[in-house]
């Protein structure tokens, strides 16, 4: 019996180490466009148009609204371990740009190269005019409420109706 305790003990054990180890994966993710390397291959200036890029590729994640006619495809992979951000470990951005007659004239990619990590400096942001304590702001209208000269208008005391009365 005691061969038996000691064989549930490592099994039970193995089932801890188990989902303890699961706990410790990465989460991967895929947000955008689904791009199939052949057919964001197969685009080419002077050669497609506008329909035969929606049909090909479908519509696009988004669209330029002033300037020149863009469109947009715009992939994201990402992956987050446990507890933490999402990160992003790959990226693919396809700009396509179109004519006055909606031919393709420019087809760029981009990647991750043209990411940026921001790392913000501090927990305050700076802002302009006087640093108030907490009592200050508390405190700080006491007594404006209702006061001659206080209202949205500067006015509402007496003697300051149009016609001075």
């Amino acid at each position: 019996m005691h061969a038996k305790g000691r064989m549930a003990a490592s099994i039970v054990a193995a089932l801890v180490l188990a989902t303890l180890a699961g706990g410790c994966s990465s989460i991967r993710d895929h947000r955008g466009y689904l791009a199939d390397a052949a057919l964001v291959d197969s685009v080419q200036p002077g050669i497609d148009n506008q329909t035969s890029i929606e049909h090909t590729l479908g519509r696009p994640t988004f669209v330029s609204q002033f300037g020149e006619k863009y469109w947009y495809y715009v992939s994201i992979d990402t992956r987050q371990a446990a507890f933490t951000r999402p990160r992003t470990s790959g990226q693919m951005v396809m700009r396509i740009r179109f004519d006055g007659t909606g031919n393709v004239a420019e087809v760029n990619r981009f990647g991750m190269e043209h990411v940026v990590r921001l790392n913000p400096d501090g927990d305050k942001t700076p802002t302009l005019g006087k640093e108030r304590t907490f009592l200050e702001d508390l405190f700080g209208n006491i007594g404006t409420v209702g006061a001659p000269g206080a209202g949205p208008a500067g006015g509402g005391g007496p003697g300051t109706g149009p016609n001075g009365s």
